[in-house]
């Protein structure tokens, strides 16, 4: 399996919007899809599923509310956790959070994690990680890192949304506390942290996803 660093994947991503023109909500909306029919999978042999998409304030939120829209598209019951203030969610991320709000998709926004959210998370048969991406690059405190280890202690099975939230997707060391997923979907290669340090005990299986960037492109990384 071909790993890349974070920078290389940064690059990539730039690249692939500035130099070929794919505006980053196509990548977005690839991503999310992408999410969703991993979920939908996992969800096929159970009888009124239930999910939990548990979101930051990054572009990682806008893949999972891409994946919400297409998981409640599908009939299967979908809430959405919101780690902030929905007004300070930008660009593409607060495109698809005004989405979800038109399909009349509730987004609980919090600032602290209660009792309700924990059962709803321990109720729930899949929860998607998509608090952080691959930009993360401090420790993780506070309201997240309760959030993780909820999820850690609560959830049935996880699947993350590019990279485990806590995880360095260049060294595998993890910010303080890490997600352990179930799956991780990750876009277009898999990180070179998957395969280092704490990477393995925190990724799962590993699902590469296409989410149109040119091959040639990729070719070039």
């Amino acid at each position: 399996m071909k790993a890349v660093s974070v920078q290389q994947i940064q690059e990539l991503d730039r690249m692939a919007i500035e130099d070929y023109g794919i505006p980053s909500i196509v990548l977005m909306e690839n991503a999310g899809r992408q999410v969703a029919l991993e979920v939908i999978r996992q969800l096929k042999k159970i009888k009124k599923p239930s999910v939990c998409v548990v979101c930051g304030l990054g572009n990682n939120a806008g893949d999972g509310f891409v994946a919400a829209r297409h998981l409640i598209n599908r009939g299967i019951k979908t809430r959405v956790f919101l780690a902030g203030k929905e007004k300070l969610l930008k660009d593409d991320a607060a495109v698809n959070d005004q989405i979800l709000k038109k399909l009349k998709c509730p987004i609980r926004e919090f600032q602290r994690f209660d009792r309700s959210m924990i059962s709803l998370i321990a109720a729930a048969n899949v929860v998607v990680d998509a608090v952080f991406g691959v930009g993360l690059n401090r420790e993780v405190r506070g309201l997240f890192r309760a959030v993780i280890e909820a999820i850690n202690q609560k959830a049935k099975r996880v699947v993350s949304v590019d990279i485990p939230s806590g995880l360095d997707g260049t060294t595998g060391g993890i910010y303080g506390v890490c997600v352990k997923a179930m799956t991780t979907v990750t876009f277009s290669f898999a990180k070179k942290g998957f395969f280092y340090r704490d990477g393995p005990k925190y990724v799962g299986r590993i699902v590469v996803a296409d989410i149109g960037i040119p091959s040639q492109l990729k070719k070039k990384i």
